[in-house]
């Protein structure tokens, strides 16, 4: 599933075609994806202009002038295409293959010219229209802690939020609770930058180790979304091509190979947490 730095770089590419845009027309080609589209979704959406396009967590927010936000989560395999429409290349890709046309289930047509198709060949993601003034209280979004690029999400957050927690530090990271938007890959990286062990208990990391995880946590993200994000299966970036930041991964899925810490001579190892893989190395991370 696409993690924050993947999703940050489609809001980037979307940004310039639908940021201002009224939709001139809609298409829902099926009443479905991953839920039901919701009651009157191409009507109310035709002839609204999208006042702004944000990210929240692993969602794409498309806040309307009609006083709704359109909400989109790509789940596994979405994608958006633009055509017609100048647009940006946020990071440095390699080529991909077309989409089928089969698996357009979406289109938005503005009134600039642009045509945003959105992709999805298993159909995992969604769609759903909230009214603006009530998205906090909305299920998906209430008791999502800080954005871990915002000015809320620092050491001191994590202090307090791992305060007498005996679950381990990784499982603990990826509790949207915690911090929004965190998935598997870039907590891997961050622990491996921080030499944090992922098996250590969560309340038992001292601030200043905490003060490094925090920082950690902003430089993986960052460079990630510098990169275009990372490829692993479907992803792809609004123009239809695949970043390339998996290849500067230092720790996920580079299982017996040595350490890319200078001078640390171990050899990353993978264990699974909660069902999920985790990779690090044992020799720097403690």
């Amino acid at each position: 599933m696409p993690e924050l730095p993947e999703v940050e770089t489609v809001r980037r590419g979307l940004q310039p075609a639908l940021e201002g845009a009224r939709l001139e027309r809609v298409q829902a080609r099926r009443p479905d994806l991953r839920f039901p589209l919701p009651q009157g979704f191409v009507q109310r959406l035709t002839g609204a202009r999208i006042e702004a396009l944000e990210r929240r967590a692993k969602y794409l927010l498309g806040r309307l002038d009609r006083g709704d936000t359109l909400v989109m989560h790509l789940g596994m395999t979405g994608r958006f295409e633009i055509e017609g429409a100048d647009r940006s290349r946020p990071g440095v890709f390699r080529q991909e293959a077309s989409t089928e046309d089969k698996h357009a289930h979406v289109v938005f047509d503005t009134d600039a010219g642009a045509r945003v198709t959105y992709f999805d060949a298993r159909r995992f993601g969604y769609m759903d229209l909230i009214p603006t003034d009530r998205m906090a209280e909305h299920p998906w979004f209430a008791g999502l802690g800080p954005e871990p690029l915002g000015p809320d999400f620092g050491a001191g957050r994590l202090q307090a939020a791992f305060a007498g927690k005996v679950q381990n530090v990784k499982a603990t990271l990826l509790d949207q609770r915690i911090v929004a938007g965190l998935g598997n890959i870039y907590v891997c990286e961050a622990l491996h930058r921080a030499r944090i062990s992922p098996a250590t208990e969560a309340g038992r990391i001292s601030p200043a180790r905490l003060e490094r995880l925090a920082g950690a946590v902003r430089e993986v993200l960052e460079e990630a979304i510098a990169a275009g994000g990372s490829t692993l299966r479907d992803y792809a970036g609004a123009d239809g091509a695949l970043g390339y930041f998996q290849h500067r991964f230092r720790a996920y899925g580079r299982e017996g190979e040595p350490c890319a810490r200078p001078g640390c001579g171990g050899v990353v190892r993978r264990t699974v947490q909660a069902g999920r893989s985790t990779f690090y190395c044992p020799s720097c991370q403690r």
